[in-house]
């Protein structure tokens, strides 16, 4: 069996979980957050997701001590079901990771652009009515080559950066909380919700999984533990990065709306740094939140480049894909052709600029929900404990609740037909290369 170094300790799992988890959404995309919930649906919609979730995070955590795979969802659904589900099971959580990865290449020019304006120039074509501008689409590929070599050069690499990220993002946020909870108002926070107070938060937990995708990062690098490392801390790695990541967003949401009059940060770029600025008449503390949120987007990337890059090299060794993209550095000893791969389909999507932002939410958030479903329903088989099951049916029953809020068309939110063609496209990629890998 091919083997990966064994460099990764607790702290080393969490800033993976996490740093997956927490880019520049928060930044981004607050805007679109409050117009779904309000201060209170939006706050309300991450802290509930996340305790909801955590039925689920204790399955992922069973099943990585009993099955250290990196193929993860692929390798728990393959002990009860047919090898086709299994594969298509582990094919879609793939999207939710890679997904990520060119959403954070566009992002990092968005981010830029609004820092230095100059780089919205020299525009090169436009997708769905938004342009594509040439500076952008260069520094999304700078980035993406700077993650493909630090991935290239060892685990170690990875996870030093990912901790001095974590640390950086989580220690400037708890400043901007203390700032917020002095300088803003009550009155600011209202009208609560957007909408009706149910389905503020219910539009808010449809695009929960999506932002919360990161926990179950943790089993796709359990085989790279280092040998002494117990296996029952997976499970804290995972609580920990769900429970933070989940209360980060939540805090997110209650300090921009507190500092700031939500109302009037809707429609607006950047609105968690315009809200700070707003409230504080501090141009340094927008800035900040600026660079904070450019380090956030750099450990996202990062950790999903990992998770997706971990998962095509399983699938490869486990020869339901090419059997190349299991290839290992004799030296790094990383996954180098599935690093390659990962960077490839990135800088392709970078090619979609900020139309890329928004559908590829809802998209990754129903390929998690799925994954999610999927490892529940299959510890549930295999289990034969009664507590267990019960914690597994809890667990089946959010991620179905959360895949059906994506594919009814009777729920506000559902997926569109330009979500279901990506998701069609997407699955045909996979059986494309299945089938390869059997004519082989």
């Amino acid at each position: 069996m091919i083997h990966l170094a064994r460099k990764l300790s607790l702290w080393n799992y969490f800033a993976l979980g996490f740093g997956t988890m927490i880019g520049t959404g928060w930044v981004v995309l607050m805007d679109d957050w409050l117009s779904r919930g309000g201060p209170f649906g939006a706050m309300l919609g991450f802290a509930i997701g996340g305790i909801l979730l955590l039925p689920v995070g204790y399955v992922y955590g069973q099943w990585v001590q009993r099955l250290p795979d990196a193929s993860g969802e692929a390798a728990y659904t393959a002990q009860v079901f047919p090898p086709m589900v299994s594969y298509l099971t582990g094919w879609i959580m793939l999207l939710a990771y890679f997904i990520v990865c060119p959403w954070e290449a566009v992002a990092v020019g968005k981010l830029a652009a609004y820092i230095f304006p100059r780089l919205d120039t020299f525009e090169l074509y436009r997708v769905a009515g938004q342009p594509v501008f040439l500076p952008r689409l260069l520094l999304g590929m700078a980035v993406t080559v700077f993650l493909t070599w630090l991935n290239y050069r060892g685990i170690r690499a990875s996870a030093t950066f990912q901790n001095w990220a974590t640390s950086a993002v989580l220690g400037v946020f708890l400043l901007l909380v203390v700032v917020s909870g002095q300088g803003g108002a009550p009155a600011n926070l209202k009208p609560h919700f957007s909408q009706a107070p149910l389905l503020s938060i219910l539009l808010t937990l449809q695009i929960v999984p999506y932002f919360v995708t990161g926990f179950e990062s943790v089993p796709k690098v359990a085989e790279e533990s280092h040998p002494g490392f117990p296996p029952r801390d997976f499970f804290k790695a995972i609580a920990m990065a769900l429970l933070v990541g989940a209360g980060f967003y939540a805090l997110a949401a209650g300090a921009t709306s507190y500092i700031a009059p939500w109302q009037s940060l809707l429609g607006r770029r950047f609105a968690t740094a315009i809200a700070f600025e707003q409230g504080t008449h501090l141009a340094w503390l927008s800035r900040l939140i600026l660079a904070v949120s450019l380090v956030g987007l750099l450990q996202c990337f990062n950790g999903n480049f990992i998770a997706a890059s971990r998962l095509l090299f399983a699938f490869g060794r486990r020869h339901t894909i090419p059997s190349a993209f299991a290839s290992v550095h004799a030296i790094y000893l990383t996954p180098t052709v599935a690093i390659l791969a990962v960077t490839l389909a990135t800088l392709v999507g970078l090619l979609l600029g900020d139309a890329l932002l928004v559908p590829v939410t809802e998209v990754g958030s129903m390929a998690s929900a799925f994954g999610w479903l999927a490892t529940c329903a299959s510890f549930y088989v295999v289990e034969h404990s009664g507590t267990q099951r019960l914690v597994a049916g809890l667990g089946i029953g959010v991620s179905l609740l959360l895949l059906l809020m994506k594919w009814l068309p009777a729920i506000p939110g559902h997926f569109s037909f330009a979500e279901w063609l990506a998701l069609a496209i997407w699955l045909t990629l996979g059986l494309t290369l299945r089938w390869r890998a059997r004519a082989v």
